[in-house]
């Protein structure tokens, strides 16, 4: 299979996440933010950074990227999408994933190491999980507090579209566990389709005992494993 790693100017989590998926076996170029002609791909991922200085919002310029269109109807196709960090952020922007994101709630920047419990592995992008098995990824942003109006999380929630929840060390879903204050602790959610997956957290950082973890390893291999049935 083959993955395509998409670059907007401002993004600076694309090597990382390219050398994550080159480390695990797989295939994968970059596309840049002007390409339009993403034949030949298995799994699009909008990777984590600063896409555009994050002036305005964060990924309110992204959205108009020329790839987008090709992104969208990739996806609409049923095409595999995840997006990482400022990825997710644009896929909210864009209107693939429902929700926004506003500023954590101590108004500061976050980067740590964070407990999440997986909530649903019947998606491409976590079958190799456990439900409620805990994974140790790190988090990395500003604006990394989700939020949903209330018939849109009752929606998220009877749909089994939350496939991520911010928790403590051994599963627990508290209040403290969510350092960005996301509602209902949500740090990753799909479309009802289960093809387009968001999350806060960054997995290309955690496949080698080197960086500190492999967790990240079960969300890349799972979409790998999608294909191979």
């Amino acid at each position: 299979m083959k993955f395509g790693v998409v670059v907007f100017p401002g993004t600076n989590c694309d090597t990382d996440t390219y050398n994550a998926i080159n480390y695990l076996g797989y295939q994968v170029e970059y596309l840049w933010h002007q390409q339009q002609d993403i034949n030949g791909f298995d799994c699009l991922i909008l990777p984590g950074g600063f896409s555009y200085g994050d002036y305005l919002r964060c990924g309110a310029i992204a959205r108009f990227s020329p790839v987008m269109q090709s992104v969208k109807k990739f996806a609409d196709q049923g095409g595999l999408v995840m997006g990482i960090c400022n990825g997710f952020q644009i896929l909210l922007e864009v209107g693939l994933l429902p929700g926004s994101m506003l500023p954590n709630k101590n108004l500061k920047f976050i980067c740590q190491d964070v407990y999440l419990r997986v909530e649903s592995k019947q998606i491409p992008f976590t079958n190799l999980c456990r439900e409620l098995e805990v994974l140790k990824m790190p988090i990395n942003h500003y604006e990394g507090n989700y939020y949903i109006d209330p018939h849109g999380l009752i929606s998220l929630e009877s749909h089994n579209q939350i496939v991520l929840r911010y928790c403590t060390s051994d599963g627990r879903v508290t209040e403290e566990a969510a350092p960005n204050g996301a509602l209902g602790n949500i740090a990753g959610i799909c479309n009802r389709q289960g093809n387009v997956f968001g999350l806060m957290p960054h997995p290309e950082r955690v496949v080698e005992d080197l960086l500190g973890g492999t967790d990240g390893q079960k969300i890349f291999n799972s979409v790998a494993k999608s294909f191979s049935k």
